[in-house]
């Protein structure tokens, strides 16, 4: 072997395809979905009966007093008139469904005067309603309500659509689909997303000193750092708990405190007595232990998420409420400036406006101004409950999300925004978070998951089953750039909602399935296989960075680190090439 000079040289391809890129641009614009002719049904129109209505009315029954009639308008589109009795149109078709199927739904909407926001839902025998989504509706344009279902038990159901926004005006309907999926189906579906949007197609090539393939050469591979962010909230327990900063830092490089950043906390006694110990030391961890930190919160919309001293603040207490305010954004964005990740700047101001009451419409916009003129760098989110985990919710539904941006940027604020999804379940519909997103990314505004966690409420295996089920929803949709639980570790399971270890930081269910996902995502156990006679080995890998090992016989007891990375885009090149003279 020392008489001969053999050389060997590894390429490594990144694969592009059609990738979108992984890190969303800000975009300060917002589009409206809003077409004068809808197209058609976004899953061909699945079970239902005649959808594009090219049959007039067959397939589609009313009962009671309300009216449906078939048009046709000039250009050939046909579209049903449903009047609105009671709020609530009559029932428009019949369906089976299935308690094991999951239903993805669509259908364009116009109203026939004014703007009215429009719901979907389903009457069942064993549910009085089940929503599949909501959207805006308006006059002259057609707006695409895309959502889904699931249902507890297989029977009749009929397709209804309702309005309390504008009772007396019409609503038209076209391009209706109603698509059921198996299990099976749906698995696949997000398996061949994670392979489009998370992953990239990575060759690499053995060759001789004469360039020729060499065979048989083991190729080992090992993630050395994820690209996509999947994180936790910790609490102060960790600074004094080495048991919980080793279970916790072992697993995560993204975190978010739970209380210490907030108000309520740094100036928790009375105005003017400012605390910044707890989120001082907070950062300091985490800055020791290499982890990436969200800020949350500045303000909250909720006179209870704010300090109690300001219980009895009113109206008449505008001014002052100005100058607190205004106080605690300078001190706490000032003191933290490029510190964090992101900030949540003024916490669930679509449920509540305790803000805006007393300080005027234009609250929030002036929080987030005054956020982004003080740390630019920084991106600023809002971060609301229920938007994807609750259908029946109107006030903080997808569509009621996107006129929240279109009020910050009409109101002025024309800094970087980002979209942050809580995600408390109780119960989960897979059809409906796809879908929620799905329209969210029409903003095309960085969409993060900021405070996931599922209910314990049908035991501790189906609720890590659920959880799992959620991260891998969440994860293979291309428009989620990062996921955080809030799981905070408290004695005696005094968690928020969900706990992922016991008191002696033994996983529980939960635990179990957090950390079979982190090994999945970071290939725990490793990547190998053998190069072919061409010299080359084919795999597809989560983005990220790696280091691959290269064995073969000729090599006794010596191998070849190469250290690689793994991303959307190469700008650079689309080739890397490693050679390397043994």
């Amino acid at each position: 072997m020392a008489a001969q000079m053999l050389f060997l040289s590894l390429m490594l391809f990144i694969t592009l395809g059609d990738i979108q890129a992984h890190v969303v641009p800000y975009d300060h614009s917002f589009t409206h979905e809003c077409l004068v002719k809808p197209l058609g049904p976004q899953y061909g129109g699945g079970i239902v009966v005649n959808p594009e209505l090219k049959q007039g009315l067959k397939g589609w029954t009313k009962v009671g007093h309300a009216k449906i009639e078939h048009r046709t308008s000039n250009d050939g589109n046909n579209y049903i008139v449903a009047s609105v009795y009671g709020n609530r149109t009559s029932t428009l078709q019949n369906f089976h469904l299935e308690a094991d199927k999951l239903y993805a739904f669509s259908a364009w909407i116009q109203v026939s005067h004014g703007n009215a926001y429009i719901k979907a839902s389903f009457k069942t025998q064993t549910e009085d309603e089940s929503v599949a989504g909501w959207v805006a509706g308006q006059q002259g344009c057609w707006s695409m309500l895309k959502g889904g279902i699931v249902v507890n038990a297989s029977g009749p159901a009929q397709l209804y659509f309702e309005t309390d926004e504008n009772p007396t005006s019409d609503i038209w309907i076209t391009s209706v689909s109603l698509q059921p999926f198996t299990q099976e189906e749906w698995k696949s579906h997000q398996d061949q997303s994670v392979e489009k949007v998370r992953k990239g197609k990575v060759k690499f090539q053995v060759v001789d000193e004469r360039d020729r393939p060499v065979s048989n050469a083991t190729v080992s591979i090992k993630q050395t750092q994820p690209q996509f962010p999947l994180g936790n909230v910790m609490n102060e327990r960790i600074l004094e708990n080495p048991a919980y900063a080793k279970w916790f830092t072992s697993r995560f490089k993204y975190t978010v405190f739970e209380n210490e950043l907030k108000w309520t906390t740094t100036e928790h006694d009375r105005r003017g007595s400012v605390n910044y110990t707890l989120p001082d030391a907070m950062l300091n961890f985490t800055k020791s232990h290499g982890l990436i930190a969200r800020g949350h919160t500045v303000l909250w919309g909720i006179r209870e998420g704010n300090p109690k001293w300001l219980a009895n603040f009113t109206i008449d207490n505008r001014e002052e409420l100005w100058e607190v305010a205004n106080s605690r954004v300078n001190s706490v964005m000032n003191r933290y400036k490029e510190q964090f990740i992101h900030w949540d700047v003024v916490n669930e101001n679509m449920h509540w406006t305790w803000l805006e009451d007393i300080l005027g419409e234009n609250a929030s916009t002036t929080f987030y101004k005054k956020a982004n003129e003080i740390d630019p760098k920084t991106l600023l989110f809002l971060n609301e409950y229920d938007t994807i985990e609750k259908s029946s919710e109107k006030i903080p539904s997808p569509w009621k999300y996107l006129l929240k941006i279109r009020e910050l940027r009409k109101q002025g604020y024309n800094g970087h925004l980002g979209i942050g999804l809580q995600s408390h379940f109780v119960g989960m519909s897979l059809p409906y978070i796809r879908a929620s997103i799905d329209v969210l990314n029409s903003a095309k505004l960085p969409i993060w998951v900021t405070e996931l966690d599922v209910a314990n409420n049908t035991g501790a295996l189906r609720q890590a089953e659920d959880l799992e089920q959620i991260l891998r929803e969440l994860h293979a949709h291309e428009a989620v750039q990062g996921i955080m639980m809030w799981s905070g570790w408290n004695l005696h399971g005094a968690c928020f909602r969900m706990c992922l270890t016991d008191d002696n930081f033994k996983n529980l269910a939960t635990g179990d399935i957090v950390d079979k996902i982190i090994a999945e995502w970071s290939y725990a156990t490793g990547v190998q296989g053998t190069t072919k006679s061409d010299g080359y080995f084919d795999t597809s890998l989560f983005y990220g960075e790696y280091e691959a090992n290269i064995n073969h016989h000729k090599l006794p007891g010596n191998s070849i680190l190469q250290k690689f990375k793994v991303v959307p885009y190469m700008k650079a090149q689309d080739v890397v090439l490693f050679k390397i003279s043994v």
